[in-house]
Formats: structure tokens, sequence, C-alpha cells
């Protein structure tokens, strides 16, 4: 009973990292970097169950002889369920709500290990909003790039100390997991106070770098000129 058990968890919790896989949603839960890992070990769950179900059949008359105690049998449904569960509930994007119960970086300062080697865009307008987080990290001076253009993408954040005419464009960081993302953001000087903008609206900013003081602190911000409502990306999550 318990080995027919154990079987079936094994194959469902392959069969879900599969099916995350062919969804394309398995970028939601873990850093790109480590997908192959996970496929791999999707392939090879489903593979091992394959083989203990062959070998179950066959021995099968003695299958009353594997019963083990309750508590071990308990651990293994509950097992099954949530890999059952997760065919029935999607991941989700990660958004303002969580971004707002965690510190956004620079607007702070960007203080977290990177799993990569950082290299500045050649030109200021093909760097993301990650790449601004990071050079303002290794260069922490925002008049350096007062006058600099930039476009970027990320969603928007209504942090409270921030003045009704600007929002704060936003993405979300992976370094391994969906359990470890860390949101990074810019503010952006919105053209006019009465432009409104609902959390979680994913946008593209075109505009100017600036520095604004707040509460006595320098800050880099963006200047909108034009800012463009786009869909929500494949993959919201940077690396």
């Amino acid at each position: 009973m318990l080995s027919l058990l154990d079987t079936l968890t094994l194959g469902t919790w392959g069969a879900l990292l599969l099916h995350y896989w062919r969804n394309g949603e398995l970028n939601l839960l873990i850093h790109p970097a480590y997908a192959w890992l996970t496929v791999t070990t999707g392939f090879l769950l489903v593979t091992l169950a394959g083989m203990r179900l062959v070998l179950w059949l066959g021995r099968r008359s003695d299958s009353m002889q594997h019963l083990s105690s309750l508590p071990r049998s308990l651990g293994a449904v509950l097992l099954l369920a949530v890999a059952l569960g997760g065919f029935w509930v999607p991941p989700k994007v990660f958004a303002s709500d969580l971004a707002n119960d965690r510190e956004v970086a620079e607007f702070m300062t960007l203080a977290r290990p990177q799993p990569q080697g950082f290299r500045a865009a050649a030109k200021s307008e093909d760097r993301s909003i990650v790449d601004w987080v990071r050079t303002l990290n290794v260069y922490p001076e925002p008049d350096a790039y007062a006058g600099q253009s930039a476009k970027v993408q990320g969603f928007v954040i209504h942090p409270p100390e921030l003045p009704d005419n600007y929002l704060l464009l936003a993405r979300f960081v992976i370094t391994c997991c969906a359990a470890d993302v860390y949101p990074v953001g810019l503010p952006v000087a919105l053209p006019s106070s009465r432009t409104l903008f609902s959390p979680d609206a994913w946008l593209e900013v075109q505009g100017t770098m600036t520095t604004v003081d707040f509460n006595g602190n320098r800050k880099l911000v963006i200047q909108a000129e034009t800012i463009t409502e786009i869909d929500e990306p494949d993959n919201p999550y940077a690396s």
C-alpha cells in the first residue's frame, strides 16, 4: 500500500514540474539558470515512479507486507495532495502588495548578492530598471546620471511616502526561486498630477533622468515624457 502511494507521489511531483515547464510557468517559480535542473528532476521523478510501478505490479501479491506507520502514510498523502493541487492552482506573479511589504531597492540601496556579473548598457536608454539600480549601487551619485535618456518597463507601485504626481516603477528580481524575490525600482515623475495608473499596471516609460530632493535626500528620478501601458511580459521577473 505505502509503496504504491510513494510511487504515485513521486510521479505526480515529476509530472507537476514538467507541467510548469510545458506551460511556460516555470519562470514564475525559479531562476532561469536552474530551469534545466528542475526539468531534469521532473523527468527523473517520472522515470523513477514508472520503474517503481513496474516493480510493484510484479510483486503486488506481497504488497500487504509493506504497510507502514500511519504518520508516514499521512505525510505521503499530504505530499500527493499538494502536488495535485498544483495542477489546479496556477502560480501567480508577485505584485505591488508584496513590494510594499518588502523594501524596494533604490529608492534604497541594492545590497544583495547577484548571481550574475553586471555590465552596464552602452546606451542609457538600453538600461532596464534593474540595470539602473545596479549602476546606482556601483556609483551612488544621482547627479552623475542627470540628463541621460531612459526607456524602462515595470509595474506600478504607489508608496505612501511619494507625492501624488509620482509613482514607483518596479521589477522583481529572482536570485534562486520565488521564495527569495525582492523588488527594485525607481521613482517616476508624472507629466501631470492628474495622470492615474492603477497598482500593478505594466508601463513603458520614456523620459530623462533628473534628481529630486525627498526628505533631504537626493534621489534619481525618471522625468516621464511618454508613458505607455503594456501587457505583462512572459517573464515578469528580472535576474
